[in-house]
């Protein structure tokens, strides 16, 4: 059995790290590459960056942005954002990506999940899964969030992991940047529907959130961005926190390590 996973994300815009809510009223928050190595020395488990605007402007991923990124870590990299075809998979994973995660290209011929697996390997396929509740469903969405589809977000997070993706990146737009924790129900339907982790995306607000993702949604990990970004708290503090709760975290290293202190 893994451990829980913490996945920092940083959303990026012409190469600075982004933030709004619900997808819209972006704010300039940073440097993907100074604050990826920050977050990675505070303990996170995973980074996961995102080029927000590549797929609705019709464009590749920003690969010296990932490589720099990429050479500040020593924790896995996933990339996503502007994956076309899997042609565009292998100069990520080149540029220093472990995993990439697509959306908008899977959703348009979802063929190309079957072919990158195929050519990578399951695990470093990542099918990104924009959700919005209609009723008592969820629909996906596409292209960062502002194209609306028909496809059920359940039954297409099953047909996705039958063509091969590896992992399930579950955001609630809902719930995006709001505060007021996962979408417990999106996160528990789609996890228990698929035997591949699902990181739970959309509304941290506190470690509380995070416990009850692992504890009632069943996700494998749980996604963080603006929380951390705006100073609330630190990912070593959120550790701490869950592993009081007993969910079963990585350590997050020693503060006075970080700090440099005398032992």
């Amino acid at each position: 059995m893994l451990r829980p996973r913490v996945i920092v994300c940083l959303d990026v815009r012409e190469g600075r790290v982004v933030k709004g809510t619900r997808f819209r009223g972006l704010r300039d928050v940073g440097d993907p590459v100074e604050l990826a190595a920050r977050y990675e020395a505070e303990g996170a488990d995973e980074i996961v960056f995102l080029d927000i605007a590549a797929s609705g402007e019709g464009r590749a991923t920003l690969l010296d942005t990932v490589r720099a990124t990429a050479e500040a870590l020593f924790v896995p990299l996933t990339v996503g954002g502007g994956v076309r075809s899997a042609d565009d998979i292998g100069p990520l994973l080149r540029a220093g990506a472990d995993k990439v995660s697509v959306n908008t290209a899977a959703v348009r011929d979802p063929g190309l999940l079957s072919l990158a697996a195929e050519r990578f390997g399951a695990q470093c396929i990542v099918i990104s899964i924009d959700a919005a509740r209609t009723g008592d469903a969820w629909r996906c969405w596409t292209h960062g969030g502002s194209v609306p589809t028909e496809l059920d977000a359940v039954a297409w997070a099953s047909e996705c992991r039958q063509r091969g993706a590896g992992e399930v990146l579950l955001t609630s737009i809902d719930r995006d940047g709001a505060r007021t924790g996962y979408d417990l129900d999106l996160t528990r339907a789609v996890a228990d529907a698929v035997p591949i982790p699902v990181i739970a995306s959309g509304g941290a607000g506190a470690a509380e959130d995070l416990r009850d993702a692992f504890h009632q949604g069943h996700a494998s990990a749980a996604l963080v961005a603006g929380i951390l970004h705006d100073g609330l708290t630190t990912v070593g503090e959120l550790k701490d926190r869950l592993q009081a709760w007993g969910v079963g975290v990585r350590p997050a290293p020693d503060r006075d390590i970080l700090s440099g202190a005398e032992p």
